[in-house]
């Protein structure tokens, strides 16, 4: 049975809740409803409107092309309504959600977990600081951080943090497209022996060279560190194209590097990087949790899209 009155503004919300979760098990919970009631609602929303706009499987929804383009419309109409809102209460949007991390740890992952968050969580502004792990540390003991994005290892550094994986990434050998070892599909640990590498250094990355070590280690292969740099990535990438060294990474570096560089898979592979997520274990701030829990939504979607690279 359709409403006898015109769309109302929580029926859009729930209808964008669903289309953000891809599930109404999801975004039930999120909206503190049941699921039965949920789904009545944007039942009645369809009638309403006289056209489907999901197509319902066993474990998840996607929208049909009404679905889209409604989804794109209710949006603006509900981002127009808060701020209408928001000025007529003289409210500021001053709820802030401050993470710290790498992008190269969240490849793939990060753009969906953001639109989904945004649309679920309009009033909220995500801070996003691209850290190096040493800069991490110093805001998450100053308090300025309520979620952290940071390699396995790192957890001890920051005390008062739970951890939480969030996925495992492989690791690779990035180097210049003209290096000896770029025409090989795949590279064998072994090659390494001798090799000369540019690592991160260990005042702002002290994790780096332990866990190099000891990844290889198995291999019988010792790395031979010609330099190490604190300055982060960027000044990696630079060291790596001036003197023609190679690195070993995790393959999110993808996303950041220069066209200057490519990667190569090892094979036999060596072991995955832990990526974990770190939050204040006394009183988290609680959209830290939701987008810890997005992010994780999302890091599932793509190991099973690709569960080769994942």
């Amino acid at each position: 049975m359709g409403w006898s009155s015109p769309v109302e503004l929580r029926h859009l919300r729930y209808f964008a809740a669903v289309a953000a979760h891809g599930s109404f098990n999801r975004a039930a919970n999120n909206l503190h409803l049941t699921q039965p009631a949920l789904s009545r609602q944007v039942k009645d929303l369809e009638a309403e409107l006289g056209v489907p706009l999901f197509v319902r499987g066993q474990n998840a929804v996607t929208l049909t092309d009404a679905g889209e383009l409604f989804y794109e419309e209710a949006r603006d109409l509900l981002a127009r309504a808060d701020q209408a809102i928001q000025r007529v209460r003289g409210e500021a949007r001053n709820e802030i959600l401050r993470v710290g991390y790498a992008p190269s740890l969240t490849t793939g992952i990060m753009p969906g977990a953001l639109e989904k968050f945004q649309t679920a969580t309009p009033r909220v502004r995500i801070e996003l600081a691209d850290l190096a792990p040493r800069e991490m540390t110093e805001l998450a003991k100053e308090g300025r951080l309520d979620l952290l994005i940071a390699p396995a290892g790192f957890e001890s550094a920051v005390s008062g943090f739970q951890w939480i994986e969030l996925r495992r990434m492989s690791v690779v050998l990035v180097m210049l497209a003209t290096h000896p070892l770029a025409k090989l599909k795949k590279i064998a640990p072994a090659r390494l022996l001798d090799l000369p590498l540019v690592g991160l250094g260990r005042e702002n990355f002290p994790e780096y060279v332990p866990r190099m070590r000891a990844i290889l280690k198995p291999f019988g292969v010792v790395p031979r560190f010609v330099a190490l740099v604190n300055d982060g990535v960027s000044a990696l990438f630079a060291a790596l194209e001036a003197n023609n060294h190679a690195t070993v990474l995790a393959d999110g570096i993808a996303c950041v590097m220069p066209r200057s560089l490519v990667t190569r898979p090892f094979s036999p592979a060596l072991p995955d990087v832990a990526v974990k997520m770190g939050l204040p274990a006394v009183r988290p701030n609680p959209h830290a949790e939701t987008f810890a829990r997005l992010l994780r939504a999302e890091a599932e979607r793509v190991r099973r899209r690709d569960p080769v690279r994942s």
